[in-house]
């Protein structure tokens, strides 16, 4: 039977069945009609709002390590909270009005934590938001947030090995209780300068000493090598690791010749700059224009000339320093707009570069 031939209907007919020709025409029909506008949505059903953000109330404050503290937020009428999921984070709106994600550190399938969410943050040299939450969030300090998002979702694989630089403890300790919850073969690694520079230690030894190992600098001489934090792993982990750049960067290089099967991370910070090409932005229609090396992105750039122009995650997720594109050709590298919003003009300088040469006009 050749190609042009129509197949015998399900009863060995020489013809065409009957039943499938009228669906093959019905489909022929139909599927082209849920594109046309008025199918596309009912015109009478109003958009989707916003979600609310959630109203906090600092109910309790913690010293857990040097320069660490860790904050209870809750409703302020006693509700409970959304939930959320091992490796969410919440985005608070500080008094100030700068925004920042912080990791939620409690867990989750604690019934009683539904009331309050936890989180932990190290006072940074010359970081504002954390200066600003060590200095001015006491209890009874109310404040604003958006719901927890989950961009570090737990697998939960049958066996997985935590890797943890410092404050990278605070996504990974709700994993780590999950991962003891169900019985999974885990172990942690938890490294940092001294001991007592280690949020939660005592916490993390209590669930179990034996996989749990505390590594410091201090009594090592140094900072671990990849080689040595992968030789935890069991044959075939997954690896959930939270830290600093140059521990993510030793752990990726020595993956490949350890006994762990995958990797999954979480910055402190936007990642180095590796493959860009110099351009320049120009402030406004008329105004300075500032080059962009390389090895730099816009928004460190702009904000040396606004100080103001506000950021929190510096990774393309958040949006909190979009800025409005009036002239260029950029090469979007966020994980946030959409292809409407960046036709529109948005654009994130965090992340986002152009080709060498080019100039992006933003309205800053």
């Amino acid at each position: 039977m050749d190609l042009s031939t129509p197949p015998p209907d399900l009863y060995g007919r020489p013809r065409a069945d009957t039943f499938f020709r009228f669906l093959t025409a019905f489909g022929d029909r139909y599927s082209p009609a849920l594109g046309s506008p008025l199918l596309r949505r009912n015109p009478r059903r109003p958009y989707s709002r916003p979600t609310e953000a959630l109203q906090l109330v600092v109910t309790a404050r913690r010293r857990v390590a040097a320069d660490v503290v860790e904050l209870t937020l809750a409703d302020p009428s006693g509700g409970p909270l959304p939930g959320w999921q091992p490796g969410a984070h919440l985005r608070l709106a500080l008094p100030s009005g700068r925004e920042r994600h912080y990791s939620l550190c409690g867990d989750p399938a604690d019934p009683a934590e539904r009331s309050g969410y936890r989180i932990a943050v190290r006072r940074l040299p010359d970081g504002g938001g954390s200066a600003e939450i060590h200095d001015t969030l006491h209890p009874g300090t109310r404040l604003t947030a958006r719901r927890p998002r989950n961009g570090f979702a737990f697998c939960a694989e049958p066996a997985v090995l935590f890797l943890a630089g410092g404050i990278g403890i605070t996504p990974l300790l709700p994993m780590v209780r999950e991962a003891r919850r169900n019985g999974l073969d885990w172990h942690l690694v938890h490294t940092g300068r001294s001991a007592d520079t280690l949020p939660f230690a005592a916490e993390l030894s209590a669930l179990d000493p034996a996989r749990v190992h505390l590594r410091t600098d201090d009594e090592h001489g140094g900072p671990p090598t990849g080689a040595e934090l992968l030789a935890h792993a069991p044959h075939g982990a997954a690896v959930y690791c939270c830290g600093p750049a140059p521990m993510l960067t030793a752990v990726q290089r020595a993956l490949d010749a350890s006994p762990a099967a995958s990797l999954h991370f979480e910055r402190f910070g936007a990642a180095p700059v590796t493959d860009g090409e110099p351009f320049t932005v120009r402030l406004g229609a008329d105004g300075p224009e500032l080059p962009v090396p390389a090895d730099r992105s816009a928004l460190d750039v702009l904000r040396e000339a606004r100080p103001g122009l506000p950021y929190s995650c510096k990774q393309g997720f958040c949006g909190t320093c979009e800025v409005r594109l009036l002239a260029g050709t950029p090469d979007h590298r966020d994980r946030r707009l959409t292809p409407e919003r960046r036709a529109d003009g948005a654009l994130l300088p965090c992340v986002s570069r152009a080709a060498a040469g080019e100039t992006l006009v933003l309205d800053v």
